[in-house]
């Protein structure tokens, strides 16, 4: 993990739109008034006569994305988590998913991390009210990797996909050699002491404890788990089999989230106890991204002192 370079996914995802929107015609993409946030402004100045503005009416926006898959093109729709999920639950549920259409949503500024917006704009129920929707994919990525492939994938899918995507600069984890595998989580380290399930901006501070926890003898494994729907059942009942203590974490609320999606998992499959680390059914708070992160301990010091409890 290169921790020196950090890059926000929002921006990874308008970059590798630009590059998809070369190679695939079929692609268009629209947005709500915030172009220049999310990061779709690099299409819009490539390809104007595919870019839809469609001003702050979200509804409208995913609307028309529906027409627009219906007529066979591939549309990347973009806002604020807050108001793509929330705003335009009904839409998404009644024109996008119950038709099975061919629409990608791609939310930013998704959990706390956005910051001083406050509480209005920290959306942390977005997983757990798109992964209830029949037809639905989701994913939440880490890096700016993983994000480029992440975009790309979802094109490759037939049917509605949700992306998760963040505004804070993450470092960048993997590589250019790294594969990825839309369904299947990724396995980081053997330890046997803890697996720390993680997501989104969570996985760099898991690994930065794994790091830490390896100079005091603590092996840990961290499990990035960058499909939510459909999750990676197989991955997740052989690290609860395996090690000694399973955690999750996430910059979304522990009700509905990655840490449900586990427990289900494994309530099923292999019942075994699992402490979830995330926003605890509450609201996000005014502060700056780094104030959050620790205020909700959805750091790297919190998951130490979790896994040492």
């Amino acid at each position: 993990m290169n921790i020196e370079k950090k890059i926000a996914t929002r921006q990874s995802y308008g970059e590798v739109l630009a590059e998809l929107g070369e190679k695939n015609e079929n692609i268009v993409v629209l947005d709500a008034d915030l172009s220049e946030a999310t990061k779709t402004c690099i299409f819009a100045k490539k390809f104007p006569d595919r870019f839809f503005e469609m001003g702050i009416s979200e509804q409208d926006m995913l609307s028309t994305a529906a027409g627009l898959a219906a007529s066979g093109l591939t549309p990347y729709a973009s806002t604020f988590a807050i108001f793509a999920t929330g705003r335009a639950y009904d839409q998404i549920r009644n024109s996008i998913c119950y038709p099975k259409l061919n629409v990608k949503i791609c939310a930013t500024h998704a959990g706390v991390t956005v910051g001083e917006d406050g509480a209005t704009h920290q959306m942390l129920e977005d997983i757990n009210l798109m992964r209830g929707l029949p037809n639905m994919r989701v994913m939440s990525v880490s890096d700016d990797t993983q994000t480029r492939w992440a975009v790309e994938e979802i094109g490759k899918i037939e049917g509605p996909a949700y992306l998760r995507l963040a505004r804070y600069a993450t470092p960048v984890i993997y590589d250019e050699s790294q594969k990825f595998e839309f369904g299947k989580g990724i396995q980081i380290g053997d330890g046997t002491d803890a697996t720390v399930i993680a997501t989104g901006i969570c996985v760099s501070e898991a690994l930065l404890a794994q790091e830490q926890l390896q100079k005091e003898g603590i092996n840990i494994r961290v499990v990035d788990i960058h499909t939510i729907k459909p999750i990676d059942k197989e991955l997740i009942v052989k690290c609860a089999k395996e090690t000694k203590k399973i955690i999750t974490i996430e910059d979304h609320s522990i009700i509905g989230g990655l840490g449900t999606a586990v427990c289900e998992v494994l309530l099923e499959e292999y019942p075994t106890k699992v402490i979830r680390m995330g926003v605890n059914d509450t609201f996000g708070t005014s502060a700056s991204a780094k104030e959050l992160v620790s205020y909700f301990k959805l750091d790297s010091k919190s998951i130490i002192e979790m896994i040492k409890a």
